[in-house]
Formats: C-alpha cells, sequence, structure tokens
C-alpha cells in the first residue's frame, strides 16, 4: 500500500506528522476498517525518513485504538472504526441547545463589536472604547513585570473570588472620591469587565419569566443578557432627561439604568428623578442595577453623584468597569454588591470561573494607589474636552441645524439626531463610502426607533480627523 503524507522538516516532530497523515487517512476512509498498512520498513522507506519516526507513529495510534496489529501478518486498520466516519467533509449532527442556548442562538451578531465588522474606516467614530495612544503603556509594562517578579510563587496560585484585597480598597476609595459611592472593600467584587457583572447579576437575581425594566433605546448587551436568562422586557421610553420613573411597570421586579450619561442619548438622569426612581424601588421592593459605565468623564460643572450614593436600604448593584479608562483587553471590572447579597455574588462568581486574573490585579492596584490612575484620568479629560469641542464646533460649521445633538454633557460619544426622516442604513453606508464610520442605534430598541439616530465616538480621533469626518458627514446629510 502506498501512503502519501506530505511532511515537514520544520515545526512539528516527524513522528506527529507521521501519526496525523495515517489518523486523518482512516478517519476519512481513504483506508478502511481491515486494511493492511504498509510495514514500518516499507513506510520509512516511502517516506524517506527513519524507521523510528514510523514506529513512533504506529505506537501512539496502536495506543488510540487506530489500529491493530497482527501475530506474523502485520498491521490493519482497527475493525471497529467500521461505520464510525464518514467520507469526505463530515455531517455535523444536530445537537439539542437548552433554554439558554435557545435564547442566545440569535444573539452572535447583534452583540458582536463594530470594530470586528471588516476594516475600520479612515475617521472611524467608534463608541465605547478607550483612548489607547494616551495610556502609559510603557509604565504598564514596567508596573507588571515588577508584579511578575517580587512575588512569592503563592500568588500564582488560585485567589479569593471576591478579587484582590488591594485593589478591591482602591477601587472602593477611588469611588468615594470621584462618584460618591457608599461603599466597603468588603462589598466590591472583582469581575471579568462588566458584562460578567451583568450576567452574575441575571444569575443571582432574574428568573425565567421575571418582568424586568430596561431604557428604551438601551445597551444591547444587557437587553441579551436578559433575554438570556429567560426575563420579560418591559421596555421604559427615554426623553430628554433619561427615564422617566412615572412610567415604571407596576410588576417589574428589577430596572437597569444608565443614569450618569444614558446610553445611548447621553441624557443625565436629575435628582428629582433618581429620588422617584429609589422611592418606587421601595414602594415595589425592587432591584436597582446601575451601569456606570463611563461616570468619570463629564463637562461643563459639577458631575452628579452617583445614583448608589443616595440609596440607603441596600437595593442597588452598582456596576463599573476599567475598560473605557485603562484599555478594554484588561478585562477588568467591579460589581458593588449591597452587604446582604455580597455571600451569593460571591458564591456566583466562584461558580463562573473561581477568579479573575490576579496578576493583571495587583498591578492595576499599585496604577490606582500609586497616583498614576488619577494622572492618567487627568490626560484623558483634558484630551476629550479637546476633541468634545472639535466636534461641536464641526456640527456647527458642517451640519448646522440639520441635526440635533445630545450627550455632550458627559461621556466620550454623542448622539446625532437628524431632523429630517432618513434611513440609518443608507446614511451610515453612504458615510462609509468617504471612509467615515458612524454607528446607528435601531439595534438599541425593544420596540421600533421613533426617530433614527447616530451614535459617534471621539475617544480614538485626533482633533483633525474629527473635524475632516465632520465635514465628510456633512456632505452625506
Amino acid at each position: 500500500m502506498q501512503l502519501v503524507i506530505p511532511l515537514s522538516r520544520g515545526g512539528e516532530p516527524l513522528f506527529r506528522q507521521v501519526y496525523r497523515g495515517i489518523r486523518h487517512a482512516i478517519l476519512t476512509e481513504a483506508v478502511r476498517a481491515g486494511d493492511r498498512l504498509p510495514s514500518t520498513r516499507d513506510l520509512a522507506e516511502q517516506l524517506g525518513i527513519s524507521r523510528t519516526v514510523v514506529l513512533l507513529a504506529y505506537e501512539q495510534l496502536l495506543a488510540e485504538g487506530f489500529i491493530a496489529g497482527r501475530g506474523g501478518s502485520g498491521t490493519y486498520v482497527a475493525d471497529g472504526l467500521a461505520g464510525n466516519v464518514g467520507r469526505g467533509r463530515r455531517r455535523l449532527a444536530r445537537l439539542r441547545l437548552s433554554r439558554f442556548g435557545n435564547a442566545v442562538a440569535g444573539s452572535t451578531a447583534t452583540v458582536d463589536t463594530p470594530l470586528q465588522r471588516g476594516v475600520a474606516p479612515r475617521y472611524n467614530f467608534i463608541y465605547g472604547r478607550s483612548d489607547l495612544e494616551t495610556f502609559p503603556f510603557a509604565l504598564w509594562r514596567r508596573m507588571l513585570l515588577r508584579q511578575a517578579r517580587k512575588g512569592s510563587t503563592r500568588q500564582f496560585d488560585y485567589g479569593s473570588a471576591l478579587g484582590n484585597a488591594e485593589l478591591r480598597a482602591a477601587i472602593c476609595a477611588h469611588l468615594r472620591r470621584s462618584r460618591a459611592v457608599v461603599c466597603d472593600p468588603s462589598e466590591v467584587i472583582v469581575v471579568n469587565g462588566s458584562q460578567q457583572a451583568l450576567d452574575l447579576v441575571m444569575r443571582v437575581l432574574v428568573e425565567p419569566g421575571d418582568p424586568v425594566a430596561i431604557e428604551d433605546p438601551h445597551y444591547d448587551g444587557i437587553r441579551e443578557a436578559l433575554r438570556g436568562a429567560g426575563a420579560r422586557l418591559r421596555p421604559v421610553p427615554v426623553d430628554g432627561e433619561g427615564l422617566d420613573p412615572a412610567q415604571l411597570p407596576d410588576d417589574a421586579r428589577m430596572v437597569f439604568v444608565t443614569p450618569s450619561h444614558q446610553f445611548p442619548t447621553g441624557a443625565i438622569l436629575p435628582l428629582e428623578r433618581r429620588l422617584e426612581l429609589l422611592k418606587w424601588a421601595r414602594r415595589r421592593n425592587a432591584v436597582i442595577v446601575e451601569d456606570d459605565y463611563d461616570g468619570e468623564f463629564h463637562y461643563g460643572g459639577r458631575p452628579l453623584e452617583s445614583l448608589q450614593g443616595l440609596d440607603r436600604e441596600g437595593r442597588i448593584v452598582y456596576i463599573g468597569t476599567f475598560s473605557r479608562t485603562v484599555f478594554p483587553a484588561l478585562r477588568i471590572g467591579y460589581l458593588i454588591a449591597p452587604a446582604s447579597l455580597v455571600p451569593v455574588f460571591t458564591a456566583a462568581k466562584w461558580l463562573s470561573d473561581l477568579h479573575s486574573a490576579t496578576l493583571e490585579q495587583q498591578t492595576l492596584a499599585e496604577f490606582i494607589t500609586g497616583g498614576m490612575y488619577e494622572r492618567h484620568l487627568r490626560r484623558l479629560r483634558r484630551k476629550n474636552t479637546a476633541r468634545r469641542a472639535a466636534l461641536m464646533e464641526a456640527v456647527g460649521k458642517y451640519l448646522g441645524d440639520r441635526v440635533e445633538i445630545t450627550g455632550e454633557g458627559a461621556g466620550a460619544q454623542v448622539m446625532l439626531w437628524p431632523r429630517r426622516r432618513v434611513s440609518e442604513e443608507a446614511v451610515i453606508a453612504a458615510a462609509a463610502q468617504r471612509g467615515v464610520g458612524i454607528y446607528g442605534i435601531a439595534h438599541c430598541y425593544v420596540k421600533r426607533p421613533s426617530r433614527p439616530g447616530f451614535l459617534l465616538g471621539y475617544a480614538r480621533l485626533t482633533e483633525r480627523e474629527i473635524r475632516e469626518g465632520i465635514r465628510l458627514l456633512g456632505e452625506v446629510l
């Protein structure tokens, strides 16, 4: 029997290449069950390699049951493989999904990130991203290396599900100062980004069939997580001041809000509505989940403090992330739970992934406690302030009264609302032809949107790029 097995002298060991070649021939039925294989001497001669290499490959195939030896006769493809492998292209089995699997099966396109959809345009107003050019990566690498070198081997063992103690204390101290969050380090749980925090909330507090209120429009990651959990969505319309507590449904047992910079409209929930929201939660014995995704950025006057800081009954689960201020690949966020819920959230985190990566947590703790994080935030705020000014100036110059703009008071993105009826898809496509990336918000609604809108982030653009991008967008609108 002649076996054609392509071999490469670099990379994988030769015996593994021979093993894989014969295994592939068996699985694709190029050789069938019961067929006699060449002797190790013959195959070595065919392939121009050492007989020892072929012996090692045969031993591996024998151990895995692909071949069998017959005394005095030779080596054969094992009989037991007949009918268990298919010829050519495999036909995949139709496997039964769980309720959760069925719920999320249609979410893959929705939850994908815009950066993964083809080549990024030249003037990409991508939202939800940090400024990677400003972050001090050289300093971060030195700190990461120092943490890896200075610690004992114990730091590379399993850690606490709550997270690194120094990091939790640093997060708590920072949020007290910057966001008026009322917390103790024992209430801080370090998670793999805010999306894991949302997932833990679903696991701990949402039963299938539970009515849950969400802002409409909203961050679609919240909506898809709720659908995966089997919740019944109760969309609450958003106006120029954010969610209106008077429109909250009576049967909802939970509400998700972005009060500091509503996503995507950018509305800031005023104090009166915040207090009304807390009263509603008290009446309904409901939970409020506050997603403070970009509360570090505010322009024009003193920023409103967190909603959590007004809570006196332990009804708010507060979620934050370092993806917007440090870099997304770090995958470190935090969940601040009422003291009564800390044990169950800790257990859920442990069951999910035991704990988040410890070395990065230690480095981030040093970054915060050493003052580097505050200095980095100040640089980001200065740059974002200049970018925002360039954006507002360019919108006024090139778009004028053709659009209404909201969300400019906080965060690192704004909403453009065309004053005349347009097609989101058509405008996005026309802008892309000019090298401008803008993003619609139709996917942010449970119900059909009342008007088209475009979300423009500016954290990753220079002032010149912002002006040129808006100029080109003006040609489209």
